[in-house]
């Protein structure tokens, strides 16, 4: 991996856990990763903004990453909107700032 793209994804995570204050945002227990909430595939210049990020514990990582990829749907909390929802933010949001 470049180093560009490693300070990127720094970038990312440093301000994804500074506003979610460390915190998971769905049970509030100490963060452990930087999700992001619509695939990074699927948005402009990999989605590493942090209108498209949330800070989650490992267990609701888990959970979220399940019913993005469509494997099972656990509970609505994890769902994109509501993981927008809990950070204040938007699909149209995150859109628009990885244009950026």
């Amino acid at each position: 991996m470049s180093s560009r793209k490693k300070q990127i994804r720094q970038q990312f995570r440093d301000e994804v856990f500074g506003r979610d204050k460390f915190s998971c945002v769905v049970c509030g227990s100490p963060a452990a990763d930087a999700h992001h909430i619509t695939n990074r595939n699927e948005m402009p210049n990999g989605g590493y903004v942090k209108e498209n990020g949330a800070s989650l514990c490992a267990k609701c990582h888990i959970e979220a990453e399940a019913e993005l990829l469509g494997l099972r749907t656990v509970d609505k909390k994890y769902h994109p909107d509501e993981l927008y929802k809990a950070i204040g933010s938007s699909y149209e949001l995150a859109l628009a700032a990885s244009k950026n």
